[in-house]
């Protein structure tokens, strides 16, 4: 059902990729500012992001698999939707309750994500029906999932250089060259 698709998903799979590995890149900037604990602003604003960009690069994997049938293909989607679905919502209700988001942070971290999946997950509905309308909604809801993320990066990475400016850390010895 998604083969006249293996362009699109062959280039959002690729960008997905290349996004996680410029994520690492960013948390090499925040490193001291990264947190272990489970409650922190690392689970609730840094693994969120690495977690929908890695979905974005497995839907599209799974979507350039050549199966016999949509149906196969629309469970498996669904399934990881309603993981993502549900770990968007656990993350959504921590970052609402977090003192140190805005209002951007509420509608980039909190509750595009989960709207996101909601809309794979109705997509794998309609793929499974072989509804037309399945391939066009994955891919919008995808697009949205790789969009919010690029702007949660760079909201990250815009906040690590602050505060590793602000701490003046970004002043190098010559002695650490």
């Amino acid at each position: 059902m998604l083969t006249n698709w293996s362009n699109f998903y062959i280039l959002l799979g690729t960008a997905s990729a290349a996004l996680v590995a410029l994520l690492f890149v960013a948390a090499s900037i925040g490193v001291g500012y990264l947190s272990t604990d489970p409650g922190s602003p690392t689970h609730t604003f840094t693994t969120p992001i690495v977690f929908h960009y890695t979905y974005v690069l497995f839907v599209s994997l799974v979507a350039l698999i050549p199966v016999g049938s949509g149906t196969s293909l629309a469970v498996i989607i669904a399934v990881s939707a309603l993981g993502g679905l549900l770990y968007s919502t656990r993350v959504m209700v921590r970052v609402l309750r977090s003192t140190a988001s805005d209002i951007d942070d509420r509608f980039g971290y909190g509750a595009s994500p989960p709207a996101a999946y909601a809309a794979t997950l109705a997509a794998a509905g309609f793929i499974a029906e072989r509804s037309d309308v399945g391939p066009p909604l994955l891919a919008v809801a995808l697009i949205l999932l790789l969009v919010v993320n690029i702007r949660n990066a760079w909201d990250l990475t815009v906040f690590f250089a602050q505060r590793r400016a602000k701490d003046g850390s970004q002043r190098f010895d010559r002695k650490e060259l």
